[in-house]
C-alpha cells in the first residue's frame, strides 16, 4: 500500500536513538520505537495521510491490521488514530473482531485505554443491543486487557453510562491482584463520578475494592 510505504518512510528519515531510548524504557522495553515523539509524529502522519486520503478512507480496515503487525510502536499508534477517525459511526457489526484483535495486539495500557473508550465504546454506542454479550465476553475472558476494555469502555459516556452494568463489573473484578485491573476499576468510577457522586460514594462504601481502586475512585470526592 501507497499510504505505508510512504509513511515507513517518513518514519525512517525521521527517527532518533536518542529519543527511542527512553521512550522504549518508559513501556518497560516491551516494545521497539524510532524515537518519533508525538508532536512530530502526528505532524508527519497528517502529511501522509492527506496525501493518501482516499486510499485510507477505502481501506482504513486492512492498513490499520497492517499498521499493528508493524515492530515499531509508532505504527500500533497510527492504526488507532485511522481506526477511529474512519470507523467512527461508520462500524459494521462484525467490527468486533477488529477491535477485540487490535485490543489483543501487543498489548499495554498506552494502546487498550484508546482502544477501550474510542473503538469498543463507540461501537458499543452504535450498537447499544451488542452491549451485554460483547462485554460480559471480554470480561469473562482470560485476557487481562479485554477485562480491563470491558471495564473502561463506558469513559465518555457520562449521563448515558449503564451505571449497574459499570458496578456490576467493578465488582466483579474488585478482587484482582492485577493492578491495570486495580487501576481500571478506580479510573472508571472516578470518571462516573463526575456525572453521580453519589452513586459512586454509595458503590465504593458497601464494595470491598482494592485500597487502589477506592483511593482512585473517590480521588476527586
Amino acid at each position: 500500500m501507497t499510504f505505508l510505504t510512504n509513511l515507513k518512510q517518513a518514519f525512517q528519515d525521521n527517527a532518533s536513538i536518542e529519543n527511542a531510548k527512553p521512550m522504549e524504557a518508559y513501556m518497560k522495553n516491551h516494545f521497539q520505537f524510532y524515537g518519533i515523539k508525538s508532536p512530530l509524529r502526528k505532524s508527519i502522519t497528517k502529511s501522509v495521510w492527506s496525501l493518501h486520503k482516499t486510499e485510507v478512507q477505502n481501506n482504513a480496515r486492512e492498513i490499520g491490521m497492517e499498521l499493528l503487525q508493524q515492530k515499531q510502536r509508532e505504527f500500533h499508534y497510527v492504526a488507532m488514530e485511522i481506526l477511529e477517525k474512519e470507523l467512527r459511526q461508520k462500524f459494521v457489526k462484525d467490527d468486533i473482531r477488529l477491535i477485540e484483535k487490535t485490543i489483543t495486539s501487543d498489548s499495554w495500557w498506552d494502546t487498550v485505554d484508546f482502544l477501550a473508550k474510542y473503538l469498543l465504546g463507540n461501537y458499543l454506542m452504535q450498537y447499544p443491543e451488542e452491549t451485554l454479550t460483547v462485554v460480559s465476553r471480554f470480561s469473562d475472558s482470560a485476557n487481562m486487557w479485554l477485562n480491563r476494555s470491558a471495564i473502561l469502555f463506558q469513559l465518555g459516556y457520562k449521563v448515558k453510562t449503564d451505571a449497574a452494568l459499570l458496578f456490576s463489573l467493578c465488582e466483579k473484578h474488585s478482587g484482582s491482584k492485577e493492578f491495570f485491573i486495580q487501576k481500571a476499576i478506580g479510573w472508571a468510577l472516578r470518571e462516573y463520578a463526575k456525572t453521580n457522586p453519589g452513586a459512586v460514594k454509595k458503590f465504593v462504601s458497601e464494595t470491598n475494592l482494592k485500597p487502589l481502586s477506592k483511593r482512585e475512585a473517590l480521588k476527586n470526592l
